[in-house]
Formats: C-alpha cells, sequence, structure tokens
C-alpha cells in the first residue's frame, strides 16, 4: 500500500512552509532517519527525516514550491515489494484528500522534524467575540470559536462572520486560508457593528495598487516579500495593535563593568585550534547584559510573566531572547535559564546561536518561547530607541552605545561612560512602578558587575 508524506508541522504555529529541496528523488529507496528533503519555515531551514521504509514513487510537490500547506501530499513512497509506478499512479486521490484535511480525517504524519509538536497552550488561544454567532458548520449561537489571530483579522477586514467558517487545522481551529476561502467563495457576511460614540472606522492601509500610482513607471523595482518578512511584518502589528506598550528609560555608569570585561577576557584559558591558539571565550558588553537583566528578573519576579485573557502565566525560569540581524530580518535566539549560567557560557552559547542564526539552521525551540528579550543597537552608535515587544513577552530592552558623557560626582563634572537603555513593557502585566523596579534592578547590576560573578 502505497505511504503518503505530508508536509510537517515544525512548530506549533506553522501553517506553512517552503520546499526548499529534496534529497532524494524518484526510484530512491529510503530508510527510516533518512534525510528526504529540507523545509523552509520564516526564520529557520530544516531537514525532514523518512519514518518509513520504502522506494520514492513519486515526488508530488516539486523543489522551490513555496507557501505548501501543513499536512498538504509531498511525496508518496511504495512499500516493500510494491511497485513504484502503480503507486504513484494510486496517489491521485491522496493528492486531492491533502489539500485542505481536517483534523479529524488528517492522513497519518510519515515524516518526522526535530520540532516541537505541542499545541499552543489553551491559555494562548484568542477568545471569541462575545457576540453570539448563528449556527453554521458546527458552530452553534454563543459557542466558542477557535480560530488563529491572523484569521480572525483577515475575516474582520472582509466583513466575514468567522462562525460561519469550517476550520481545517488542529481540533477544528480556523486558519488563515480557511477565511480566504470562505471569501472567494462568497462566504457570509458579519453583521455590521455599531459605531461607538460616533467614533470613525478603522483606517485601512493603501492597497498595493494605490501606493505604486504614487510613483513614476519604471522608477521602481518590485521585490516580493519572503516568509520572514512577511512574519516580521503580521508580528509587529499585531504586538502594537494589541500590546499597550508602555517606556521606561535610565542611563547606567559602564566604567566598572567594562574593567571587569578586560580582566575576565585576559584570564581566559587558551586552546588550540586550526587557526592557532584562541581564547575558550570572548565575553561581550552584551553578553553581560543579558545575565543582568535576567538576574534583575531574578531578583523582580513578578515581573518575568506573559500576559494571556484568561490568566498571568509566572514563569519559573528566566530566558532572554535576543535579537539577532540576518539577511532579510531578524531573529530572536534564546540563552535558557540565563540567570543561572556564567558569562562564559553565555557567551559561547551567544556567539553559537548567533551563528547559526545568520544560516538559518537554528531549531524552533532554539527561537520560540522566551520571557523576556534584549535589543542591542549600540554597536552602531543609536544612544536609546524603543523597541517592540515579542509576544508573549511581557518586556524588552532596547540598549544603546556606551559614550563618554560628563557627570557630576561628589558636586564634580568628570567623565564617565554611559549606556542608555529603554525598557518596553506590556503595561496589562507591568505596570509602571513594577517595570521602573525591574529597571532599576538591572541598574544595579550593570554597575556593580562584580555580584555577577558570584
Amino acid at each position: 500500500m502505497p505511504i503518503n508524506i505530508t508536509m510537517p508541522a515544525l512548530s506549533p504555529t506553522m501553517e506553512e512552509g517552503n520546499l526548499a529541496k529534496w534529497l532524494v528523488k524518484e526510484g530512491d529507496k529510503v530508510s527510516p532517519g533518512d534525510v528526504i528533503a529540507e523545509i523552509e519555515t520564516d526564520k529557520a531551514t530544516m531537514e525532514v527525516e523518512a519514518v518509513d521504509e520504502g522506494t520514492v514513487a513519486k515526488i508530488v510537490v516539486p523543489a522551490g514550491t513555496e507557501g505548501v500547506k501543513v499536512n498538504a501530499l509531498i511525496a508518496v513512497l511504495a512499500g516493500e515489494g510494491e511497485d513504484a509506478g502503480a503507486a504513484a499512479k494510486s496517489s491521485g486521490g491522496a493528492e486531492k484528500k491533502a489539500e485542505a484535511p481536517k483534523a479529524a480525517e488528517a492522513p497519518q504524519q510519515e515524516v518526522k522534524a526535530e520540532a516541537p509538536k505541542a499545541e499552543a497552550p489553551k491559555a494562548e488561544q484568542p477568545k471569541a467575540d462575545k457576540a453570539p454567532v448563528a449556527i453554521a458548520n458546527g458552530h452553534a449561537s454563543g459557542e466558542r470559536v477557535f480560530a488563529s489571530p491572523l484569521a480572525r483579522r483577515v475575516a474582520k477586514d472582509a466583513g466575514l462572520d468567522i462562525g460561519a467558517v469550517t476550520g481545517s487545522g488542529p481540533h477544528g481551529r480556523v486558519v488563515r486560508a480557511d477565511v480566504e476561502a470562505a471569501i472567494s467563495n462568497g462566504g457570509a457576511k458579519a453583521a455590521p457593528q455599531a459605531k461607538a460614540g460616533g467614533a470613525s472606522p478603522a483606517v485601512k492601509p493603501m492597497s498595493d495598487e494605490a501606493v505604486l500610482k504614487l510613483f513614476e513607471e519604471g522608477s521602481y523595482e518590485l521585490i516580493p516579500h519572503d516568509n520572514m518578512r512577511k512574519t516580521i511584518a503580521r508580528r509587529l502589528v499585531e504586538a502594537k495593535s494589541t500590546i499597550p506598550h508602555f517606556y521606561l528609560t535610565l542611563d547606567c555608569e559602564l566604567d566598572a563593568l567594562l574593567a571587569l570585561r578586560t580582566q575576565i577576557n585576559a584570564a581566559a584559558p587558551v586552546k588550540k585550534t586550526e587557526k592557532g591558539e584562541e581564547p575558550t571565550y570572548k565575553v561581550s558588553v552584551n553578553d553581560m547584559v543579558i545575565k543582568a537583566m535576567a538576574l534583575a528578573l531574578r531578583d523582580v519576579p513578578t515581573a518575568n510573566v506573559s500576559w494571556t485573557d484568561t490568566a498571568m502565566v509566572q514563569h519559573k525560569q528566566v530566558d532572554v531572547g535576543v535579537a539577532v540581524s540576518i539577511p532579510g530580518g531578524l531573529i530572536t535566539p534564546i540563552i535558557r535559564h540565563a540567570d543561572t549560567k556564567s558569562l562564559s557560557v553565555i557567551a559561547n552559547e551567544m556567539k553559537d546561536l548567533a551563528g547559526r542564526a545568520r544560516t538559518k539552521k537554528l531549531k524552533p525551540e532554539e527561537y520560540q518561547g522566551g520571557t523576556t528579550a534584549v535589543s542591542n543597537l549600540g554597536m552602531f552608535g543609536i544612544k536609546d530607541f524603543a523597541a517592540v515587544i515579542n509576544p508573549p513577552h511581557a518586556t524588552i530592552l532596547a540598549v544603546g552605545a556606551g559614550e563618554a558623557r560628563a557627570v557630576v560626582k561628589k558636586g564634580q563634572i568628570v567623565a564617565a561612560t554611559i549606556m542608555s537603555v529603554t525598557l518596553s513593557t506590556d503595561h496589562r502585566a507591568v505596570d509602571g512602578a513594577l517595570g521602573a523596579e525591574l529597571l532599576v534592578a538591572f541598574k544595579r547590576h550593570i554597575e556593580n558587575p562584580i555580584g555577577m560573578l558570584v
């Protein structure tokens, strides 16, 4: 019997991906554990392994195909003793079934990938509108409708009743593709919402055509968005439209930290490599910022939280994400248990994560989650800025450049190296006073860095 190979879900929120490369061809024999393809998500390229033994009878989705839906049929294996040609011919019906699989009817996953398979916590799932919906496609009046935030937004913009859409995601969850299909088929329209206090309707962004009309034809080049840029844009809009940002700025003196960093790096043991002798670690100012932020959250645990509509998520460990610039965008690899790790361990771990981030070799569990984040633009000479919170984080620290400034000490004007930092907080979870307490704790560790070694 033919074995269907389907597009795997490489993360709990993945809805589609790009089939970057096939590492096998039709007629090749594969065994469990063999790497058969490379799949590109928005921020990583991952290898997919075969689970079953057989012969590649047919490659349904060619290499380079973008936007392949999760659970869509991508290839067919012929089992042991089965004719590959016959297996390929019998795959036609399976291809149609794979186009929009229901959760209860989804074909058995025939590939595995190094990615978490747990579903997103129920606490993070958006609630359905409180207004009752008409009975349609199994959604009774007042029944909760599970849908992704993007699906809800697309449905709202199109005036579509989300309760009238049949979901193809896990457990019947409505995803963007379901809404787009309903729109194209003339799905049920939502009842128009009454204006509150005479407020004007939400302003919609300019259409592509309207933007292009503003520029002379031939004076520009269109560069299509890749998955990473689309995801960054979507998450930024989501963050700024749903999170009430609150900003706090403080100046930190760096002279003691810079002196300690010099001593730490000078004491690093050396090791022999192909390039000669190299230190076993090299601690950067950013590594010390990561450690200080982690210790601050340890000291102020009530700020180490995430917001959900039903409960406050109080984290028991401190996992610090670090914004890393990569071609076409950025990614935030995570230093887990950062408060318990030494500076040398953080330095080496950060070097490894940043290197693999730039080649898109990170696993989803290495950049998803976290309890806070650090964004450092000091290396560009940026004095200060405010960063956008990355959900489900409740805080993010924006770090500026350390620069010599005139300060007053004991009534005397002296020079000191000062770094400005701005803490963005989700005001639903971290109030102004709590955010200030966290930032003061960070400043204490930065200005008394010897405590980070204890």
